[in-house]
């Protein structure tokens, strides 16, 4: 059955990106040490159009992870790292250039109109201002048979969470201690929230954890 997904690098300290975020720096100090496993594998390497990487458990954990998503949903710090009016943010168009990763439809959350943006390779960017709900109404239709993934940031995942429409938790624990910056599971509300644990795969540069979130 179709699923709504998150699959997020964090640190051991609980952090998905590192303090004082920027244009330059859009996952804060320290936080590209999350993904150096992902950007290592032979996976992710074709998924943006490169060569090479490593054939090992990390690089099929995401090769499963993008056969089975039909359509993100993200943040609109997650698309260009701007805020405001769509006419002053310097990465209007996101961050992948002309061919994004993703070849899929991509629903950007956001306070700001703007029209679909299609681009090479099958991805689309639909900008959606009426909220979550939403948001994921229009991404199940274009998934189809397929998942709905939370790509993020963690305000994204946060407010699904909190919301009850999260399906399942994937996190890629990297054995480093980031010490500040941005934590996954703030703002999740005071109702207790519980996660079953259905997978774990392990490697020297990260642990795999998935869990089903019970309703």
């Amino acid at each position: 059955m179709a699923k709504v997904r998150c699959d997020i690098s964090i640190s051991v300290d609980g952090f998905v990106a590192g303090p004082d975020p920027s244009l330059e720096e859009p996952l804060g100090a320290g936080g590209e040490l999350l993904h150096e496993w992902a950007f290592a594998a032979a996976s992710w390497r074709k998924s943006h159009g490169l060569s090479g990487g490593e054939t090992n458990a990390d690089s099929e954990v995401l090769q499963e992870s993008i056969d089975s998503t039909g359509a993100v949903v993200m943040g609109r710090r997650m698309f260009s790292g701007g805020e405001g009016a769509w006419g002053r943010d310097p990465r209007a168009d996101g961050w992948w250039g002309d061919d994004p990763p993703f070849h899929v439809s991509v629903f950007v959350l956001t306070h700001h109109t703007r029209e679909t943006k299609a681009m090479e390779g099958g991805t689309s960017f639909t900008f959606v201002t009426d909220g979550i709900e939403a948001s994921l109404e229009q991404a199940r239709a274009a998934a189809g048979d397929k998942d709905v993934l939370l790509a993020g940031g963690a305000s994204v995942v946060q407010q699904y969470l909190k919301a009850g429409l999260l399906d399942e938790v994937q996190v890629h624990l990297v054995p480093v201690l980031l010490g500040d910056g941005v934590r996954l599971f703030d703002q999740v509300g005071s109702e207790q929230i519980e996660l079953e644990r259905t997978r774990v795969i392990d490697s020297p540069a990260v642990t795999h954890l998935r869990f089903r979130v019970l309703k």
